[in-house]
């Protein structure tokens, strides 16, 4: 894979809460917000953007780290460039206001940035609603967005928030109290949450499903691949990205059957 020029999206500058942020767009009907990972919007990340546009949906790339279409593999960057483009987004959503890394039961300020612009490109795309799908540290934020009514398809991809190794730590995700009592009340009413991992992911462990399992009842809808379904020519060694860098474009692939329910979970709820 090489560096993305995504000449294919439609790039602009938009401005919510005081930030300033591109975004990518592509497609038509109803908005899915596809919130990128570390690094940024790879690729990979784009890739997935394109099958949300596929299916008659408006794929929305917001640009909150890293270097827009930039491959961060060594084979395009060399083992140096590879893990300062891996690190530096990593070392700024640390020191950034904008991010809670650490911290449990507080969702992170860029939440409220992505919940007002589903809102205008829900005005902006028309249909019933929005969906959403993060991944990785931004995995929750999909979450956080569920407070607002628009929301109606939130996908949690190998939710990573708050960082940490100790058990208290993980058996929580990056939302907090009030924000996460309004979600389980829409969940009461029928809103349902799709979330991914990979069985031995220890970013996203499995104590951290266990707790959305346990706060959404059956609303939450989890799919946990085995690690061997992880695509082994990714330049990440641990299975971890399961729509983007470990996912194998085979019918019949684990990954592959995955993506095609997250893009299913996007036509029904938004009724595309």
């Amino acid at each position: 894979m090489t560096n993305d020029p995504l000449d294919d999206f439609e790039a602009v500058d938009v401005e919510y809460l005081g930030k300033r942020k591109r975004v990518f767009r592509k497609g038509t009907g109803p908005a899915v917000i596809v919130i990128s990972e570390i690094p940024g919007i790879t690729p990979a990340v784009a890739g997935f953007a394109r099958k949300v546009a596929e299916i008659g949906c408006t794929a929305v790339m917001p640009s909150l780290f890293g270097v827009d279409g930039l491959d961060a593999s060594p084979a395009n960057l060399g083992l140096l460039g590879s893990a300062r483009a891996m690190t530096a987004p990593i070392v700024r959503a640390c020191i950034s206001r904008e991010f809670t890394v650490l911290a449990t039961g507080k969702a992170s300020p860029v939440a409220d940035w992505l919940r007002a612009l589903a809102a205008d490109e829900h005005e902006r795309c028309g249909g019933p609603g929005v969906g959403a799908i993060g991944m990785c540290l931004t995995g929750g934020f999909a979450l956080a967005m569920a407070t607002d009514d628009r929301l109606l398809a939130p996908v949690l991809s190998q939710p990573s928030l708050p960082f940490g190794v100790i058990p208290s730590r993980n058996r929580s995700i990056d939302i907090g109290d009030a924000d996460l009592a309004r979600v389980k009340n829409r969940c009461a009413q029928g809103l349902q949450v799709m979330g991914l991992r990979f069985e031995g992911d220890r970013l996203s462990p499995a104590v951290r499903f266990e707790f959305l399992r346990e706060q959404l009842g059956d609303a939450f809808l989890a799919i946990e691949l085995p690690d061997s379904a992880a695509n082994p020519d990714s330049f990440v060694p641990e299975p971890h990205s399961v729509v983007t860098e470990h996912f194998v474009d085979e019918p019949g692939e684990p990954t592959y059957e995955a993506r095609e329910q997250v893009l299913d979970f996007f036509r029904r709820k938004l009724q595309v």
